[in-house]
């Protein structure tokens, strides 16, 4: 498929956030390796979305489900 980029998949990965300084992303307290393949999820300016009543529902009770601690391991999900 045209435009589809293939990445493998990582069972280890890190969420962090970082802040945008002379065009370059700075992360404070992170190390990453030079050339280490990262992903960047940016808003964009006043963009929201809507979804339907039942995957609000879905999308609270699974944060909930974390929050309780209901997990699973990388290695469990794999």
């Amino acid at each position: 498929m045209a435009g589809l980029t293939v990445v493998p998949y990582a069972p280890i990965m890190r969420m962090t956030t970082g802040t945008v300084v002379d065009g370059k992303i700075e992360v404070p307290g992170e190390s990453f390796s030079e050339g280490q393949s990262v992903t960047v999820l940016a808003p964009e300016g006043d963009e929201t979305f809507t979804l339907p009543a039942a995957e609000v529902a879905a999308l609270r009770e699974a944060m909930a489900e974390g929050d309780r601690g209901e997990v699973i391991s990388a290695e469990e999900f794999t």
